[in-house]
């Protein structure tokens, strides 16, 4: 079967989609008309009362479904996207209209900047799709600060692609049925009745007859789109834009994770517009070699069953086929998409306050270096914590011992310590020295029941990297508090405290020597004494 029969074959089978809630009123109709006029007889009249029931039931769920039918593709509002204008941003709508342009298309009527790595076309469409309507663009900002100008061309003219008639007269017309049978599906499932859900499982697997027919089309239109956004774009910077997304979409997690939610434990947030807006210091910094490792060894998402994209590798490599034309990728010349806006800084603010929740309202705002050193001091009094709760607990049942009580049972319940109570960094290194560390102070820090049986050598090497962990705690509270320790955002690497730099050269080997199966503390304590010297 050709290409074009295969596009003609799908047109019907979407037309069918429609009409078989038609089909199945008439039905019903027909059937409800015989038990009343021609079938009933009293013998049998509560039967037939219950086939009248059923049918009007499923008649509702049927034109619950056909109101689905019409609503589909509905645009809706837009609560985390901020709208611009032509007159907002010119630039930025040239280079949207261009690309529309390009494949046959009408611009969108509106545009919204999103906070994601994304771009796409929605279209409120109507009798699923046979009736092109309203349009609305999405682009992510993230996406423009990650792009430059000629790979966002490449983007733009790929996704008015979805919706032209690029290789058969129906391709358009088969992408946007697609998505409203998939929205109609959707409908079905969230019924609320036993009845709903059996009309729903017809449409169900009609929808999936269709989308497996239509799934041919719909991979040559995504190939087709490929093509005008390379014939637009040029072949390199289209590929090269291919190959860009799935590393923005894991600096951009990564960026979220490290950075914008690192005031989360702390109740604060970066400075206005940062949210969002930090992301551009992180591309900024990292070479591409070092983007690309965040998303190294990461499994790409497992594509939907009726996902209508090829392999993005496919893709690349019929892209690379193309002639050559006189227009190179140039990446390192281009600039970025981003500056495609107007008062980008406004933007991202706006598009901040779409998108944060309304209790952010009340988080204290933070400048990048406070935030840093208010996440580095609690994290360092996290891992220190459960550290100075052993060694206390440890230091008391000594001093009990001492004046004669009796020692507090092992494994009864541990005793409240307040944290005034708390030792301090040399009160720590003087009950390591005691030999108190694999002697009491192990025994007490929180474990899992699993590795409470271990003992000897295996129980010490579990538990030794918690122990350094809250040693260094300790230290990084030591020099914050002193002032040796400075925030350092690191856009390039991660962000933490710079220590000085005879603290950087050999605090570790002082960690280790403290930690080791007999404890040498002297290394440690000699930087201590050195960072006193420095003070005074």
């Amino acid at each position: 079967m050709t290409f074009r029969l295969r596009a003609v074959r799908a047109l019907v089978l979407l037309a069918g989609f429609y009409l078989m809630g038609v089909v199945l009123l008439a039905a019903m109709a027909v059937l409800d008309w015989l038990l009343v006029t021609r079938l009933f007889t009293a013998r049998a009249a509560w039967f037939e009362g219950a086939v009248l029931t059923v049918t009007v039931l499923l008649a509702v769920a049927i034109l619950q479904g056909m109101f689905a039918f019409l609503r589909a593709g509905r645009l809706r509002p837009v609560p985390h996207g901020v709208a611009v204008t032509p007159q907002d941003q010119p630039e930025l709508w040239e280079q949207v209209c261009a690309a529309a342009e390009v494949t046959g298309e009408r611009p969108p009527d509106e545009l919204y900047l999103v906070a994601e790595v994304n771009a796409g076309v929605a279209e409120q469409s109507r009798l699923l799709g046979l009736l092109s309507g309203r349009r609305r663009m999405f682009l992510g900002l993230p996406l423009l600060a990650g792009l430059t100008v000629p790979r966002l061309r490449a983007v733009l003219a790929h996704e008015f692609g979805h919706y032209g008639n690029l290789d058969t007269r129906l391709g358009g017309v088969t992408m946007r049925g697609r998505e409203a049978v998939l929205h109609t599906v959707e409908v079905f499932r969230e019924g609320s009745t036993q009845l709903h859900y059996a009309i729903g499982a017809l449409y169900i697997g009609y929808a999936r007859m269709f989308l497996r027919t239509s799934q041919s089309v719909a991979r040559h239109q995504e190939l087709a789109a490929d093509q005008v956004a390379a014939r637009h774009a040029g072949r390199d910077a289209t590929a090269a834009a291919l190959r860009t997304l799935p590393v923005l979409d894991a600096a951009h997690t990564h960026y979220l994770e490290m950075y914008a939610a690192m005031g989360g434990p702390l109740g604060a947030l970066p400075p206005v517009g940062e949210v969002h807006g930090g992301f551009r210091r992180l591309l900024a910094a990292r070479t591409g070699e070092r983007l690309a490792a965040l998303s190294a060894g990461q499994r790409p998402p497992r594509p939907h069953r009726y996902d209508s994209h090829p392999p993005t590798a496919e893709r690349i490599a019929l892209i690379e086929e193309l002639p050559a034309d006189d227009r190179t990728d140039g990446s390192a010349d281009e600039p970025a998409a981003l500056t495609l806006l107007h008062d980008p800084d406004r933007v991202f603010a706006a598009l901040e306050a779409r998108t944060l929740p309304h209790e952010a309202v009340r988080l204290r705002r933070m400048s990048w270096d406070d935030l840093v050193m208010a996440r580095a001091v609690a994290d360092a009094e996290g891992w220190s914590r459960p550290l100075r709760l052993a060694v206390a607990r440890t230091l008391r049942s000594a001093a009990q011992v001492a004046d004669g009580a009796a020692p507090a049972r092992r494994g009864a319940p541990a005793e409240k310590v307040e944290d005034a109570e708390l030792p301090g960094l040399e009160e720590v290194l003087d009950a390591f020295d005691r030999g108190l560390l694999w002697m009491e102070v192990a025994d007490r820090i929180p474990k899992p029941t699993q590795a409470a049986r271990l003992t000897g050598a295996s129980a010490r090497n579990f538990i030794r990297p918690r122990v350094y962990d809250g040693l260094a705690g300790m230290i990084h509270l030591r020099l914050a508090g002193t002032g040796h320790a400075a925030p350092d955002i690191a856009w390039s690497g991660q962000p933490g405290l710079t220590l000085p730099e005879a603290w950087e050269k050999d605090m570790d080997d002082a960690l280790d020597a403290a930690v080791a199966d007999t404890p040498d503390t002297a290394p440690l304590r000699a930087l201590l004494a050195g960072t006193h010297r420095v003070s005074a």
